[in-house]
């Protein structure tokens, strides 16, 4: 098999773990509830953990994916975010105050493989928590803002964890090391209330830095192994395989969760269980994944940073986020994706909004998958219809269809929540909409968004684009967990039921103010997302042609300082002329007052215009 592929698919698989460790936690919000002695608020809180952190350390994504191999990268991040997926698994309360390997494939093909491998883990960490918000909750004794401030935290440490490469290097070594103790202790002493009050919280906001660091990386490979016109269906591609990390995820942490084994609650096996998966994707991306960028098995970068100092890149990087940063088209995406995420973030509670309906936990698990593979399929349906539209209406088709999938989150997330009954005698009817809604409201991110960050910034800047958008959109939609157990809580009715108590009514009363709470943080965002997307119009086809101008005069520049150290080794006499000298060409060049890089820019420009009307 060719290193591309293998590479593609192995970035694939990362992105499944990515999204199955996302997906954990929310499928064991109840178990989680009433181990930790929480409530709906506390369960949203530990989302929102994560979350703030993950916004703040995307910077350290970016700087890490710019000086280092995107594939270690990738590795490493799996191996945080498995040793903090870990320590979620060992908590017994809640906090609310490369060496060279020979093979057939292509590089490329190789990296990609890995990536998407690296992805799927990331999914799947995600994912574990959502799937067992309610048992979590009852383990902890936490409310619906407290399980939602979990992500909260772990995205907090996501975005603003900003240290060099090399303290990342030891920190996530250290905790391997720390986790692998910690794992011999509680077996040894049957895994019972081993921790310290702080680790909920403290381990949601260290899984935030390792997936963190990961996916920008993911992403900027996938772009740059793609054109424009199959970017959106790799791009689709990616999430599919993906969402088979919040299947994964989801489906396995919701049924562990009522079982034991050897006395171990079955919440915290499925955190075991995706954090040794992750550390054996993250094995297999650092030694066979490929970063184009780098040669040599990946040790030698064919760009000259290795040369410059740590402050000269935190400059060189903090200038080109800049740069990102003015772009308009940039702006517009991140504004309509802090309203577009906040739903998504909201979902985090539907597995624990169908138990309290009276919904099994293998009725919900199927629920909860058959809507991530809805999303699954509609991102590449929508990635492959992003190419298409964007061959027959090249200003505005990915646009469109991205309005298209906003405005009908509104209907479907209405006949979801509020029309659809609150009992388990519709298992079909809650099926059929969950399918449906999450293929029509996931075309966003492969059809649009994606694409259109490759096109408008130059091949080098791609991470940071991608670290910036995921940092700005996950500042504001990790509020979205704790936000919703406010409101089921504080507006809608939401009583937590008494410690072993079993009220049949008080868990139908508390679906419906949870339905209403989330039809809330639904409706409403995806409304301005829809809204937002207009602007794009105006914007997207300026910005695309500056890029590729851009493009073109980094080009044209580079390949006359090429000819220009050509001409100097060809003819060693003209290095000593004072003031000018002509070449045999009969060309002028100046050596007394030297342009800056916009003068030199500007110049070339007007040299291309003119050349193009001498032709």
């Amino acid at each position: 098999m060719k290193a591309e592929t293998v590479t593609l698919l192995l970035v694939n698989l990362a992105g499944i773990m990515e999204r199955a460790d996302e997906s954990l936690l929310p499928g064991v919000y109840k178990e989680v509830g009433e181990a930790l002695h929480t409530d709906p608020t506390g369960l949203g809180s530990l989302t929102l953990y994560r979350s703030m952190v993950q916004s703040l350390c995307f910077p350290l994504a970016a700087y890490l994916s710019l000086r280092y191999n995107r594939a270690h990268v990738i590795a490493y991040g799996a191996f945080l975010w498995a040793a903090a997926t870990f320590l979620v698994a060992f908590s017994s309360s809640f906090f609310q105050q490369k060496p060279k390997i020979k093979t057939n494939m292509k590089p490329e093909t190789l990296t990609l493989l890995l990536v998407n491998l690296a992805g799927i883990m990331e999914r799947a960490d995600e994912s574990v928590l959502l799937g067992i918000y309610k048992e979590v909750g009852e383990a902890l004794h936490t409310d619906p803002v407290g399980l939602g401030l979990s992500p909260f935290y772990c995205h907090c440490l996501w975005r603003s964890f900003v240290a060099c490469h090399d303290f990342s290097y030891y920190l996530f070594l250290h905790l391997l090391t720390v986790q692998n103790v910690i794992y011999e202790d509680v077996i040894m002493s049957s895994c019972n209330d081993m921790m310290p009050n702080n680790e909920v919280a403290l381990s949601r906001a260290l899984n935030g830095i390792g997936l963190a660091i990961v996916g920008p990386a993911i992403q900027s490979l996938v772009a740059d192994s793609t054109d424009d016109n199959s970017r959106g269906m790799a791009f689709g591609w990616l999430q599919l395989t993906s969402n088979l990390g919040a299947i994964m995820g989801g489906l396995f942490s919701v049924m562990l969760a009522p079982t034991t084994f050897l006395g171990i609650p079955g919440w915290r096996i499925s955190f075991h269980l995706v954090g040794i998966i992750s550390v054996l994707v993250g094995i297999l991306v650092r030694f066979f994944a490929n970063d184009p960028h780098y040669s040599n098995g990946g040790s030698t970068s064919t760009t000259d940073i290795s040369n410059k100092t740590l402050w000269s890149e935190v400059k060189d990087l903090a200038q080109e986020a800049k740069s990102v940063m003015k772009i308009q088209s940039f702006q517009i995406i991140v504004a309509q994706g802090v309203t577009g995420s906040f739903p998504w973030s909201a979902l985090s509670f539907s597995a624990m909004w169908l138990e309290l309906a009276g919904f099994s936990h293998k009725v919900t698990a199927f629920i909860v998958a058959m809507f991530v593979v809805g999303s699954s399929l509609g991102g590449l349906f929508g990635g492959r219809m992003g190419d298409i539209l964007s061959k027959l209406l090249p200003n505005s088709g990915r646009i469109i269809l991205s309005q298209i999938s906003s405005a009908s989150a509104i209907p479907l997330a209405a006949i979801l929540l509020l029309a659809l009954p609150n009992n388990p005698s519709t298992i079909f009817l809650h099926t059929l909409v969950f399918f449906t809604t999450g293929f029509f409201i996931s075309w966003n991110g492969p059809a649009t968004n994606n694409p259109i960050f490759a096109e408008i910034v130059p091949e080098k800047s791609r991470t940071t684009i991608y670290a910036l958008d995921r940092s700005f959109e996950t500042v504001l939609s990790s509020f979205a967990p704790p936000i919703v157990g406010m409101l089921a809580q504080h507006v809608y009715g939401f009583e937590p039921v008494p410690e072993g108590s079993e009220n049949i009514a008080t868990d139908r009363e508390n679906a419906e103010s949870l339905a209403k709470a989330l039809y809330t943080a639904i409706g409403i965002p995806m409304g301005l997302c829809c809204l937002i997307y207009t602007f794009l119009y105006f914007t997207y086809p300026r910005d695309r042609e500056r890029a590729q101008m851009d493009v073109l005069i980094e080009s044209e520049l580079q390949q006359i300082e090429f000819d220009s150290s050509s001409s100097s080794e060809q003819y060693p006499e003209v290095r000593s002329s004072k003031s000018k000298e002509h070449y045999s060409d009969g060309m002028e060049v100046s050596q007394i007052v030297p342009l800056d890089e916009s003068e030199e820019k500007l110049l070339l420009y007007r040299q291309l215009t003119f050349a193009n009307f001498e032709t």
